[in-house]
């Protein structure tokens, strides 16, 4: 396996390959891993997110998988890198955190068998697949404004190439305390199949993503928090999260809500059967009823 990542140096992008605690460019200059300004592992067009994928997350929703994947888009705007804020719009309270593998494409894929696609990988990096869950009662089930406001989509901090995706733990952790932890064998559909699948009908050029799905455990992150998602042979993908500058404008388009739908996805798949009361923030003093009874 090599290991790439794009940073900063002195003031230009550059693809960098790990050594150690260096990252060291094609013309010799090199700096510390832990002192790079990280930059998204690559440029894409698109970023294709399937929905769900891992067996327990299934479970946590108690429902079944569809006969095939879905998929929804993050907008491009929505990407960061490591070491990134994570912004939450003032005026919003439900953004969740989803550790996932990120699929990156290498050469321009297009009507494929799934046994032939790892020629068109280039690799794969850590990614955090961020729902601003406020919104979910808008956009028609796109999703759009819930995973696509602008940040939501940290993915880094490397590339790496020729990893084997069987087998290997995925982790959340926020303020150091493990939250997530599953394991790819838990996917339905790998990660092969998800690019073939997508690859059926939409071609997929250099430096396209796909994020292949999230374990259980999905909770919600406040400002001040730090994120940390760990995958096995890929690294730590960190972020904190921010209140946004701005409020969310009142006078157009649909408010920010906390109906039984944007709870029941915030605070967990049987939400509506547990009644509990979630604390509005780190330390609050406060609570705020999730059931309406």
């Amino acid at each position: 396996m090599t290991e790439f990542r794009r940073i900063l140096m002195d003031g230009y992008p550059v693809v960098a390959t790990r050594n150690g605690d260096s990252l060291v460019a094609d013309d010799g200059r090199s700096v510390a891993v832990t002192d790079a300004v990280h930059l998204p592992p690559s440029d894409p067009t698109k970023i294709i997110c399937v929905h769900l994928n891992y067996t327990s997350r299934v479970d946590e929703f108690m429902t079944k998988l569809p006969a095939a994947p879905t998929y929804f888009q993050k907008p491009v705007t929505a990407l960061c890198a490591h070491g990134s804020d994570v912004v939450r719009p003032e005026g919003c309270e439900w953004l969740n955190y989803e550790g996932e593998v990120a699929i990156v494409i290498g050469k321009t894929c297009r009507n494929v068998s799934p046994d032939a696609v790892g020629e068109y990988i280039a690799g794969y990096s850590v990614a955090n697949d961020y729902g601003l869950h406020d919104f979910r009662d808008t956009d028609a089930g796109s999703m759009l404004r819930v995973k696509g406001s602008d940040t939501l989509c940290p993915v880094g901090p490397a590339l790496v190439t020729d990893w084997d995706f069987r087998n290997k733990s995925i982790r959340t952790l926020v303020n150091g305390e493990v939250k997530q932890d599953g394991n790819t064998n838990e996917m339905q559909w790998d990660m092969h199949y998800l690019v073939a699948d997508i690859a059926r009908t939409i071609t997929l050029v250099p430096g396209d993503i796909l994020l292949s799905g999230t374990p259980a455990n999905s909770r919600t992150v406040y400002p001040g928090d730090v994120v940390t998602v760990e995958v096995e042979g890929l690294g730590a993908l960190t972020n904190t999260i921010v209140s946004g500058p701005t409020a969310i404008r009142t006078d157009v388009g649909a408010q920010p809500s906390d109906s039984e739908e944007v709870m029941s996805t915030a605070q967990g798949g049987d939400w509506e059967f547990r009644g509990i009361r979630a604390p509005m923030g780190p330390g609050a003093k406060h609570y705020k009823s999730t059931v309406d009874k």
